[in-house]
């Protein structure tokens, strides 16, 4: 896990320099939050790296990284790992967005799961590609699907699979193997939120017939209606996570309680110089 030290340049541009990853090789400005190192991305720019990867045969996985997402990986240093080997680590709250702007990087802009997600599904570029949906509580997959078939007839979607809230068994592994080896999908979108999506695409992909995963947390709930979106006032201001809050209270309040102020104290030292937070891509 990252280490603290003291003092650096407040709100330096990070730039990933090119790191020879698990799964490819990632090269492209970055900003550097807390140390975990996100992206300098906007939603075309994220459709765009996306796109690449696909043309080029090359194996990868996606995180959509947000203030928990950062402060989890602080205080796990396999996480904070599984970050770093990710081929896009994507800017999916508003507060990791900002940072990167006062750091300098100006085009960069929240790109949520559930947005990454439609917008995959609904472009040209991405027509020809196969889609396994794997998350989501008992019937929310197989929803999802006809709800993205309806809307958009194009969407070659060729499987889905809802694992149990725990870690697969063996033989729920060779099941789950044998699905993705029938169905060979390009794309598998990972909805079961973070951060056990994220360790999930590091552990599976290499053992999987697919070539690119995508963690999209609760995308799985949005797009089936059963958590309701915030208005886009809400989004621009950062407060989607108070929108969420009131629609699921026990499950979110001590993670934000715990993660907010710590996050806002500490992004405050760093942007200000009083505190550096070393690359965990160093």
């Amino acid at each position: 896990m990252s280490t603290q030290t003291t003092v650096s340049a407040p709100g330096a541009i990070e730039s990933c320099a090119e790191h020879d990853l698990t799964f490819g090789k990632s090269r492209s400005p970055c900003a550097n939050i807390l140390g975990i190192e996100v992206d300098a991305l906007n939603m075309e720019l994220a459709l765009t790296r996306l796109a690449a990867m696909l043309r080029a045969g090359r194996k990868g996985y996606v995180c959509t990284i947000n203030v928990h997402g950062v402060m989890d990986a602080r205080r796990d240093a396999v996480l904070e790992t599984v970050f770093a080997n990710a081929a896009l680590r994507v800017p999916d709250g508003m507060p990791t967005a900002w940072v990167g702007r006062i750091q300098g990087l100006r085009h960069m802009r929240r790109v949520a799961g559930p947005d990454l997600m439609f917008e995959v599904f609904r472009r040209r570029e991405f027509a020809g590609y196969t889609h396994f949906l794997y998350g989501g509580e008992k019937g929310v997959a197989e929803q999802l699907a006809i709800s993205i078939r309806k809307a958009l007839p194009q969407a070659q979607i060729v499987g889905t699979y809802t694992p149990p809230f725990r870690d697969l068994t063996e033989d729920e592994e060779q099941e789950l193997f044998a699905r993705i080896d029938r169905c060979a999908p390009d794309m598998i979108w990972v909805g079961l939120g973070a951060p056990k999506q994220d360790r999930f695409m590091y552990h599976y992909l290499p053992l999987l017939r697919t070539q690119v995963m995508i963690g999209v947390g609760a995308a799985f709930n949005f797009h089936t209606g059963r958590i309701k979106d915030s208005p886009a006032w809400v989004k621009r201001a950062g407060l989607q996570w108070v929108h969420r809050l009131i629609q699921e209270p026990r499950r979110l309040w001590s993670r934000y309680l715990r993660d907010n102020p710590a996050f806002i104290w500490n992004i405050v030292l760093q942007l200000t110089g009083l505190r550096n937070y070393p690359s965990n891509l160093a």
